[in-house]
C-alpha cells in the first residue's frame, strides 16, 4: 500500500513573495508618510523636536521623583529599581507629551 498524501501549498512561493514585498511597501510607506512634519518649538531663534523637550522634562520629573522616593524610603522597597524608574520616565514622558499637545 502506497499511501502518498499530496498535499499543495496554500500559496506558491512567488506568490507568497509578492505579498511579502507588496507588504513590505505598504509598511514602508506608512512609517515614512508618519515622520513628514514633526511638531518643533523656537528656543531661541533654533528649532527642537517637541519629542526631545519632553523626553528631557521627563527625566528631570523622574529625577525629583527619585529624590522624593528616597526620602521617604520607597525607594529602597522598589523591587528592580532601573525598570520602575525607566518606565516611570517613560510615563511622565508621555504625560508631558500629552498635556502640551494633545
Amino acid at each position: 500500500m502506497n499511501s502518498r498524501r499530496c498535499s499543495k501549498p496554500l500559496v506558491s512561493l512567488p506568490q507568497a513573495r509578492a505579498w511579502w514585498r507588496a507588504a513590505l511597501a505598504l509598511t514602508s510607506v506608512a512609517a515614512l508618510a508618519a515622520c513628514s512634519a514633526s511638531p518643533s518649538r523656537n528656543i531661541l531663534g533654533s528649532y527642537f523636536p517637541t519629542w526631545m523637550i519632553c523626553a528631557l522634562l521627563g527625566l528631570a520629573g523622574v529625577v525629583v521623583l527619585r529624590a522624593v522616593f528616597g526620602k521617604t524610603g520607597i525607594d529602597a522597597g522598589l523591587p528592580i529599581p532601573v525598570v520602575v524608574y525607566l518606565c516611570t520616565w517613560v510615563a511622565v514622558t508621555l504625560a508631558i507629551w500629552l498635556l502640551w499637545l494633545g
